[in-house]
């Protein structure tokens, strides 16, 4: 099979989706491996080391997408790589979607009549979601720091120091949400020697992070009453709420926000799937904050992206199996042998395969089943 690495064209997106480690397994399985030039060059991986690990090098997007059976991407096609997306109609796409959040790249996707395999929805027995774990711990524990930063004057917010001094309280920092990116969030605010407050409705995860954290953080079951309770008494507020493929709900208010402290931070990881709080918007890391209502929101929707060092080698680590398998078996027989990647195909042929996506926008759902 050939494997296309596209390098990734939205705005401070540095990662790549396949390391050369990857590369070097995916061409002594027998596959050829394209990737397009300096698309490693954001993570510090020269062309060089491809070509080393039996890649090959490709000087456009429109080489690589159009000569990859299988295209390796990181994030969702911008509306610049909307026309590649048709370049061949037997293509498998194999990134981050998001789609419940972008009705456009949906749209595109329908369009172009290929298979589009999302890693957020990719989804063991336990409901844990390999894929989208390693760049959750990254974003969650990132977000404390963004917090941090932000709440300093030259940032924006009021001035305090998240770690607090010896006679000075440290700032209060509250996690809406105890998954992955929650606990990671916690656990670096804990290290930052913050006050924490954690909140989320599953009583028996919040049983579990009282005993991770050894009492340390406060946990609180999750209502209305409580979270504006919480955001009121915050300096620096994480919206780390997920629902598996859909929109996030909306959760902390303009109304409420505007009761905060003024300076107070916000920082919103659910942001790829439309945010928790209400005024959430896309910003990026060249411009990553703005202000409702006297607090700073910090809503970057590639957060890994800024450590790509990191990230890429975390994230290709997760993909690399499921990437074997695909290139190894096709993906419909890929997709038949494991029930996890199934949950993760998102559009086959025009059809829209994830209920979640389609309940989002409106659209009409496909079981997968029917279709292989």
């Amino acid at each position: 099979m050939i494997i296309g690495v596209a390098k990734e064209i939205k705005t401070d997106e540095y990662r790549v989706a396949l390391t050369p480690a990857g590369a070097r397994e995916l061409t002594g399985a027998g596959h050829r491996v394209l990737i397009e030039e300096g698309a490693g060059v954001g993570s510090s991986i020269p062309d060089a080391d491809y070509v080393a690990n039996g890649a090959t090098i490709v000087a456009s997007a429109d080489e690589v997408w159009a000569e990859s059976d299988l295209l390796l991407k990181v994030k969702e096609p911008v509306a610049a790589e909307f026309a590649r997306l048709g370049a061949r109609q037997d293509q498998v796409l194999f990134t981050y979607l998001h789609l419940a959040a972008s009705r456009e790249c949906t749209d595109a996707l329908v369009a172009a009549k290929n298979v589009a395999i999302a890693y957020e929805t990719v989804r063991l027995r336990d409901n844990s979601l390999p894929l989208l774990t390693p760049m959750s711990e990254v974003a969650g524990r990132m977000a404390p720091l963004m917090g941090a930063h932000h709440l300093m004057r030259p940032g924006g917010g009021h001035g305090t120091l998240i770690a607090g001094v010896p006679g000075v309280a440290p700032a209060t920092v509250t996690v809406i949400g105890a998954g992955v990116s929650g606990l990671a969030a916690a656990t670096m605010a804990v290290g930052l020697h913050a006050n924490v407050k954690i909140l989320d409705r599953n009583l028996e995860r919040l049983r579990q992070v009282d005993i991770h954290f050894d009492g340390r953080v406060e946990t609180i079951a999750s209502s209305t009453l409580a979270i504006e309770e919480a955001c009121l008494a915050s300096d620096i507020v994480i919206g780390a709420v997920l629902v598996v493929g859909a929109k996030a709900p909306k959760l902390v208010s303009n109304e409420l926000v505007a009761r905060m402290r003024e300076g107070s931070v916000l920082v919103d990881i659910s942001v790829d799937q439309g945010g928790c709080f209400e005024a959430t918007r896309p910003t990026t890391h060249s411009n990553p904050t703005f202000e409702v209502n006297g607090s700073i929101f910090y809503c970057v929707a590639n957060m890994p992206g800024a450590v790509p060092a990191t990230s890429t080698r975390s994230l290709s680590n997760a993909t690399l199996p499921y990437v074997l398998e695909l290139a190894r078996h096709g993906w419909r027989e890929a997709v038949l042998a494991d029930d996890a990647l199934a949950e993760g195909v998102n559009v086959v042929k025009g059809n829209v395969t994830y209920g979640p996506v389609a309940e989002s926008l409106g659209l009409e759902y496909t079981p997968l089943r029917s279709l292989i």
